[in-house]
């Protein structure tokens, strides 16, 4: 297998028949013509397309289910995993093997970003009998282009039992009506976006220069013939002619091949750029990625933005040339192939027929196969991640042999699965070496009657042999391409199911229920004459909830029935309860995370600017504006409310920044801006500059100062970590570097710069001693914020004024399984056994 610089002609499939002596050098074989070079081959849509797509759809059974588990690993992966060659080839199974050679090599260099080459001119091996050729190019998959490498989900799940992977299998593959569909709306939106005039230029520009290589293809077809009559000829004046019109014409010619190549990578990185933002953008939005996390609505979303996406566009835009180029070939070198013995066409046609017929035949076990194997290879690795990110809890159980075991039976079955692949590719191998042999010899054969007879030239041989090869490689597209559509089709489904989920339109994801808990929202601030009166309990409510029937999203299970209460300012409240009654599916609630139940929970905010009370105003006029949606309603439409609500779980978030940016998340973000006019120094299209989530346009507090910063973790009791990491603008890998007590309080600094109406902690404490416990509530009272706590600690009970005690729901019970009561001396000890 030669290197990337000098692939033999063998290598590409088109190895011509040994008509003229030859000499060698070292171990390989030269031709007499110092300039003699091979062309990649050309492969393309062509005339099969229908068929193409139709072939393929029946024989995706094991990946186009998509309510199954395992088609997050239904994309080839396997490039990245393969640092050797011949490993890659063995998991990609490409029917050709010195082809898949050239199209792994490309791949491993783009798509993993491992290594990077360009096209290159492969000046070598035995070409007697073949018109030289100015470069060489892939027109199958080249660079990042190809489909083989879309890269395995960082984060796969664990895998789902043998028989579902064997049921899995043998699932019903797409149609190609709505394969095609899924295609046109995952592509569409960018040629219609803000950057559509660029990349319709940019197309353009790209198809132009391909119909300039196909043209240099086709003058280089007829000097080639010229060339070789000099040379059989033995006229030296006439071949030294040829010669300098072949330097002509690789002066000429080269760089409509090197431009294409870049326009179209250039133009792929840009729509891909546009993509990438384009599905972040609807993913972060309206608090989709909860959904579809919390009820499970598809796999590795993560693996579709960034391997899924980065796939299709590549491969979209070569498939697009492919055909593009098909069609220009078979016009130009059909007429030149029939115009020299039209019962060569002939066989061209039966030949690339019956090929891609048996190949199809013998190779569609290993669709099956191959993705199966990319599951189990995953579930593998995943196992591996789950003992280095467990690996302290790990070693504190001991747990090491079982383990272990674990990881050698998911090898195990990843190992079964690759020894029948290898069966099955073996078998495939023994049909597609000849078929990629025999069109060494085969339009040679067909035409040397001609030859020995007198009817035609030396030269028409190798014009003939190359005009045959050009258009048996659009006829082939399945013969050398069949994993690579595979898999195309199924990042297609896999990024149509993700962009029916993100427009809401599967039933997966919409939710047919008719009773959901209505959020309401009234902005309270001074306006217009109001008719009724103005009194004090409008601007002391902060939240009131009626007749609250709190279920789980998916089984629908009761967990609070039918709850009403109401927090004012500076209220404090302590929900406890045993574990499972509901008490964070309660927060979630008020959070706008959970809708599913009936009943109202109701906001009051005040504006910004309006932070005195309406006596000391004078205020003789009011304006009260009522929104009401539900959830998805409110959602769509952002309102003020996720911002007046703050939560804090009981391990908080630590995002990837400094340690400013852990205490300014989420309310601000540091150096986020783009600048003012759009612009951007690193040359950046200007779509990707702008922020994903624009906001509500509330006003947001002022950004804390270094001083303001420095000061709150002094009041948390954290202003050693300023002398342990040398200063605000250190990164760490803080979820690790940082205990859990520390965390909390870090938090709790959030929390007090944020300065929020209202505060939802769920446990935020648990982790801390009591003395620090009592100072982080002492803080938060003191700058004035509400808040609403669950817990199970009894010193709890010394923060909070009020006390909600759910109790779990009996399945046939029709009673509320609430109580509501305010914290004194004289019902301690009533909470106290209802704790109990």
């Amino acid at each position: 297998m030669g290197s990337p610089e000098t692939l033999s002609l063998a290598d590409k499939n088109v190895p011509p028949p040994q008509l003229l002596p030859s000499w060698s050098f070292g171990n390989e074989r030269y031709s007499p013509s110092p300039l003699a070079t091979v062309r990649d081959w050309e492969l393309g849509w062509s005339l099969w397309t229908k068929f193409i797509f139709v072939v393929i759809c029946e024989n995706m059974q094991a990946h186009s289910s998509s309510s199954s588990l395992s088609t997050r690993y239904l994309s080839c992966h396997g490039v990245r995993r393969h640092k050797d060659k011949d490993t890659l080839l063995r998991i990609l199974r490409f029917p050709s093997p010195s082809l898949g050679d050239s199209l792994a090599m490309t791949s491993i260099g783009n798509l993993t970003r491992r290594r990077r080459r360009s096209a290159t001119t492969s000046f070598t091996n035995h070409t007697n009998a073949i018109p030289p050729r100015p470069f060489s190019y892939n027109k199958s998959l080249s660079k990042s282009s190809t489909v083989a490498a879309a890269a395995s989900s960082s984060s796969p799940s664990p895998s789902t039992p043998q028989s579902d992977d064997e049921q899995e299998g043998q699932s019903k593959g797409l149609s190609p009506r709505r394969l095609w569909r899924r295609f046109w709306k995952v592509a569409a939106p960018y040629w219609w976006s803000e950057d559509r005039t660029q990349a319709r230029l940019q197309l353009a520009a790209v198809f132009a220069l391909t119909l300039g290589t196909t043209g240099v293809s086709v003058g280089f077809n007829f000097l080639g013939r010229d060339f070789y009559n000099a040379l059989a000829n033995k006229d030296a004046e006439q071949f030294t002619k040829q010669l300098l019109y072949y330097l002509g014409g690789f002066a000429c010619g080269i760089p409509f091949f090197v431009l294409r190549d870049y326009a179209r990578e250039i133009l792929g990185l840009r729509w891909r750029s546009w993509m990438t933002r384009y599905y972040m953008e609807r993913y972060l939005k309206d608090r989709t990625f909860y959904k579809i996390q919390s009820q499970s609505i598809i796999d590795n979303p993560d693996q579709r933005i960034v391997d899924d996406l980065s796939s299709f566009t590549g491969t979209a835009l070569s498939f697009s040339l492919i055909f593009f180029n098909a069609a220009v070939d078979l016009i130009s070198f059909s007429n030149i192939l029939y115009g020299i013995y039209p019962p060569l066409f002939v066989v061209l046609l039966v030949y690339s027929i019956g090929g891609t017929a048996i190949s199809v035949l013998l190779g569609k076990g290993l669709v099956t196969l191959n993705f199966l194997q990319e599951k189990k290879e995953a579930d593998f690795r995943y196992g591996l991640v789950r003992v280095r990110e467990n690996a302290e809890s790990i070693a504190f159980y001991g747990g090491e042999e079982n383990e272990l075991q674990l990881l050698l039976q998911r090898f195990s079955s990843a190992f079964e699965n690759l020894t029948q692949l290898l069966i099955s590719s073996r078998n495939l191998e023994f049909f597609t070496n000849g078929y990629r042999y025999l069109i060494q010899i085969l339009p040679a054969a067909v035409v040397a009657p001609m030859y020995f007879s007198g009817k035609i030239e030396f030269g028409v041989i190798n014009q003939s042999v190359s005009a045959f090869n050009h258009i048996l490689g659009d006829f082939s597209l399945i013969v050398y391409q069949f994993q690579a559509i595979s898999a195309f089709s199924a990042v297609i489904d896999r990024l149509g199911e993700f962009d029916d989920i993100l427009d809401g339109s599967t039933s997966k994801y919409a939710d047919d229920s008719t009773q959901h808990i209505h959020l309401i929202c009234h902005h309270v601030h001074p306006g217009f004459e109001c008719n009724g009166p103005v009194t004090m309990d409008m601007f002391q409510k902060l939240l009131h909830i009626e007749n609250l029937t709190l279920q789980t999203p998916t089984s629908k299970t009761t967990l609070i029935k039918e709850l009403s209460l109401q927090i004012n300012c500076n209220d404090s409240l302590l929900v406890m309860g045993p574990s499972g009654s509901g008490k964070t599916s309660f927060l979630r609630a008020i959070a706008g995370l959970w809708n599913s139940g009936s009943g109202t929970i109701t906001f009051y905010v005040q504006d910004a600017e309006f932070t005195q009370s309406p006596i000391s105003k004078g205020m003789a006029s009011l304006e009260v504006n009522t929104a009401v949606s539900n959830l998805r309603e409110l959602e769509k439409t952002p309102s003020e409310i996720p911002r007046s609500v703050f939560f804090l779980p009981q391990r908080p978030y630590m995002n990837l920044g400094t340690l400013r940016e852990q205490l300014l998340y989420p309310t601000w973000l540091e150096g986020a801006t783009p600048n003012s006019n759009g612009s951007s120094s690193t040359g950046m299209p200007p779509f990707l500059l702008r922020r994903l989530i624009s906001g509500d346009g509330s006003k947001r507090p002022e950004m804390p100062t270094t001083d303001d910063l420095v000061k709150v973790l002094e009041d948390v009791r954290l202003d050693y970590l300023l002398a342990r990491f040398n200063s605000l603008d250190s990164t760490h890998e803080w979820s690790s570097v940082l205990s859990l007590g520390e965390q909390q309080r870090l938090a709790f600094a959030r929390l007090v710069l944020s300065k929020p109406k209202l505060v939802l902690l769920d446990e935020a404490t648990s982790a801390l001693d009591e003395d620090n416990e009592a100072h982080l509530y002492q803080l938060i009272k003191a700058a004035g914020i509400t808040y609403v706590s669950v817990g199970h600690r009894r010193t709890l009970f010394n923060h909070h004024n009020a006390v909600l005690h759910i109790s779990k729901m009996d399945a046939d019970s029709t009673l509320c399984n609430w109580s509501l009561g305010s914290i004194d001396k004289n019902s301690l000890s009533h909470l106290s056994k209802l704790q109990n």
